[in-house]
This record gives C-alpha cells, sequence and structure tokens, in this order.
C-alpha cells in the first residue's frame, strides 16, 4: 500500500485498527521527503529523529488508550508559527536561528490530539512577496504561490497530509490553486493567531492544507477553538459537528470587480464550469459598493505592513527581501484618513455581503487569475482573494479547473461568516456530483 497517498482520516483508521503505527506511516513521508526536497525545497527545517520519536510517542498513546483524535498525524507548519522545539525564522534571515521558547497556540491544540509536528514549512520573508526556495511540484518551473509556498508544496508532494499555512491577502487559497490542492481560510476570529507572527491584526487567518474535504475538517474541528490572547477572537464561537444544508443549495457566481485580471483560460474554464455542473447556480453582481475592493484591501494590508515590521526595516532594512522593502515602504505612505475609509469601505461591504447571503448559500469565484506563473520570483497575483479576506468570510478553493498549460487553476467556495462546517459539507456535496457527473 502507498502510504503517502492515504488521506488522513484513512491513515488514522488504519492506526486505530492496529493495521498501521505512525511510526510506519511517518517514515513514509520521510522517504517521500528525502526523495524529493532537493527539487521542491518545501521544508526550512526538518528533524527526521525528532519527527520519529514523536511518532513512537503516539503509538504509546494509543496502546495506552489516551491517544488524541490527531494521533499519529503527521502535519508540517508554516515557518511564521511558533513551535517550542524547532526553529521560527519568519523566512528571514534577520530571524535566524530564532528559537521560541513556547508553541503557538493552535500548535499546542495539535499537540494535545496527539499530531506530529515533522517540521517546518517554506513561507516568504515574513508571510509577504519576497519568495523562498519552494517550487510547485506540479511543474517545477513555476511558483508555488506565497506566502504559504512550502505547507502548499508540501501537501501537494505527498510529503506530508496535512499542513497549516496562513492568509493576509491570498496566501492560502492561492497557493492551493496554483499547487492543485485544498486550501481552507476559516471565518476570521475562529483560530487564535497567538504565537504567529503577525502582518494585520484586521486580515491575519491562518489556515489549513489537505487533499480532501474530510481532512480539513478533521483538523478544523481541532484548532477552530477560542483563544483569550487573540483579541479579535469570536467568543461564543461554535463549530458545529452536524449541519442541515438546504436542497437545493443556492450559488451565487461572482465573477467581481477583479475580473479583468484573470488569465483567458481560467475565466472559459469557470464559466464552463458553472454552465455545466449540476447546481442551482445564479450570476450575481456585488454591486457599487464592491467597485473599489480591492484597493480597500490593499491599504489595509500595506498600512499594518509598515505598522508591523518597522522595527526590523528601522534596525536593518540592508538585509531584508527588497519585495519586503517595497511593501514597508508602500505602508509607510498609507495615510491614517485612507486607513480609515478603507475601514469604513469594508463596513459597507460587509453589509451588502449580509444581504447576498440572505438567499444563496455559498458564492462561487476565481480562486486566482490563472494557473501558476513559470517564474520562482513570482508568487502570482492575490486579487481573486484579497478583498473576500478583508470581509472575514470562510473561504475555500477546490482543484476543478486546468490552465493551458494543464496545470491546475481552483475555484473558491465563500460561504457566510461562521458557517465553516457548512461550507465544507457544501463542498463534499459540489465533489460528489463532479464525481457521479465523470
Amino acid at each position: 500500500m502507498d502510504l503517502i497517498k492515504l488521506s488522513a482520516n484513512e491513515a488514522l483508521k488504519m492506526m486505530e485498527e492496529d493495521s498501521l503505527s505512525s511510526e510506519e506511516y511517518v517514515k513514509a513521508f520521510l522517504k517521500q521527503i528525502e526523495l524529493r526536497e532537493d527539487d521542491v525545497g518545501a521544508w526550512i527545517f526538518l528533524d527526521p529523529k525528532l519527527a520519529l520519536e514523536q511518532a513512537r510517542e503516539a503509538d504509546k498513546r494509543r496502546k495506552d488508550k489516551s491517544a488524541g483524535k490527531l494521533n499519529g498525524l503527521p502535519i508540517g507548519i508554516k515557518d511564521i508559527i511558533d513551535t517550542k522545539d524547532m526553529p521560527t525564522e519568519n523566512g528571514s534571515q534577520l530571524c535566524k536561528n530564532r528559537k521560541p521558547s513556547t508553541d503557538a497556540h493552535l500548535v499546542r491544540l495539535l499537540r494535545d490530539e496527539g499530531a506530529v509536528i515533522i517540521g517546518k514549512c517554506v513561507t516568504t520573508e515574513f508571510a509577504l512577496s519576497g519568495p523562498g526556495k519552494t517550487k510547485n511540484p506540479k511543474d517545477l518551473e513555476c511558483t508555488p504561490g506565497g506566502s504559504s509556498s512550502g505547507s502548499a508544496a508540501a501537501v501537494s508532494d505527498c510529503m506530508v497530509p496535512l499542513a497549516i499555512g496562513s492568509q493576509t491577502g491570498g496566501s492560502v487559497l492561492r497557493p492551493a490553486s496554483f499547487t492543485g490542492i485544498l486550501g481552507f481560510k476559516p471565518t476570521f476570529g475562529t483560530i487564535s493567531r497567538s504565537g504567529m507572527s503577525p502582518i494585520s491584526q484586521r486580515l491575519d487567518h491562518p489556515g489549513i492544507y489537505a487533499n480532501c474535504v474530510e481532512d480539513i475538517d478533521l483538523v478544523a474541528s481541532v484548532i477552530l477553538s477560542y483563544d483569550s490572547n487573540d483579541l479579535d477572537m469570536i467568543q461564543n464561537y461554535k463549530y458545529k459537528r452536524t449541519v442541515s444544508l438546504n436542497k437545493p443549495i443556492k450559488f451565487g457566481f461572482v465573477r467581481g470587480p477583479v475580473w479583468t485580471f484573470g488569465d483567458e483560460d481560467m475565466k472559459h474554464g469557470i464559466e464552463k464550469f458553472v454552465k455545466n455542473v449540476q447546481l442551482d447556480i445564479e450570476e450575481l453582481d456585488l454591486g457599487k459598493d464592491f467597485d473599489d475592493a480591492a484597493k480597500a484591501h490593499e491599504i489595509i494590508m500595506n498600512g499594518s505592513i509598515a505598522n508591523s515590521l518597522m522595527n526590523y526595516y528601522q534596525t536593518d532594512k540592508s538585509n531584508l527581501h527588497p519585495f519586503t522593502v517595497k511593501r514597508i515602504e508602500s505602508g509607510i505612505s498609507v495615510s491614517a484618513s485612507d486607513y480609515v475609509s478603507a475601514i469604513e469601505q469594508a463596513k459597507k461591504m460587509e453589509k451588502t455581503l449580509k444581504q447576498f447571503f440572505k438567499k444563496y448559500d455559498a458564492i462561487i469565484t476565481p480562486a486566482a487569475p490563472g494557473q501558476a506563473p513559470r517564474d520562482l520570483m513570482n508568487t502570482g497575483n492575490a486579487i481573486f482573494n484579497g478583498y473576500w479576506t478583508m470581509m472575514g468570510v470562510p473561504a475555500i478553493s477546490l482543484p476543478f479547473l486546468k490552465g493551458k498549460d494543464d496545470l491546475p487553476i481552483g475555484i473558491q467556495f465563500i460561504a457566510n461568516w461562521s458557517e465553516d462546517l457548512k461550507l465544507l459539507e457544501i463542498c463534499k456535496y459540489i465533489l460528489k456530483k463532479e464525481k457521479l457527473a465523470n
């Protein structure tokens, strides 16, 4: 059996039935990493000995009947998220050999449920656009996207079944689209950012990578959990375990205010999908409140970047990536009045969007402008994700399309605030219908 092709849920079931050990499972991924890492470059820190120690501990817990719901499952962590036993360098020379003393909140939750933290995945510098060493496993001449480049590439290349990334613009969904996997960004305020390098308090979202919806659901059920140390968290949020879907499920297809930025193969592909898929879909115009959505997101993000990274800029600007310097300097020029105006514009957009969700269960829209650019110094354009990130709604990329070079392109599905599990159930429904149709 090819263990690295199992879903996390399938592997978990085998481990619970004692037909697979965590040690055996983790060894299979370490072998794949050994075979492919020199080409793909998904990892910035990997200690096979430490990974196998964790796996053996997981096997002991299973025998002792004290296993958590993720017991023995390996997972990669983006290198802006603190781990007490591994460096967290934020993809930057300025944080070289930085060793946190504690785990980030979400890492602690994963460990509490028995997950094996297999290593740290490459990030662009400070989760911006200065690329690291990672290449796209689907075509090594192409970018894997950013900023969660290593997390997406590792899952796409079967180096690990699960990984954690983050999104401030399009850093979960765009890499998922480019590498042909699932990337899930939940509702803002449902996963703690405590212990994660900040870019924007208003926009930062941790997210999850996997190869199937059921595995996304499994991890979400653990890390979508309240933390009082993150002041933006939703206090009464519940990740509901049962959801009743309306039948038929109503979808709104949104081209959106940035449609002209899309490649022709993406536009043709998503239009063909909307026309041919057996779903109840209406085309939806977001209206004038969304006309400047991308600009509002850019202002908020750049202003936040300048605030979050100014200390690094002032201390050692020469050792920052030129892309990072450019983003910080763009933020310095953002005025307080422009920033406040962008926040007010986002509030108007939220009010409009709430009205749409009274009629539609989910929105269908592009996850990226097209296939991955054939350029390792360009992580791609996040313009189809940024304003949805600003809305804070749950979003997921599903790899339904192919570009002109037969490379993957994702479709973005979006649901109402706090309806994270409903979105995942809708995706299961869509995938089932697509499987039956094909």
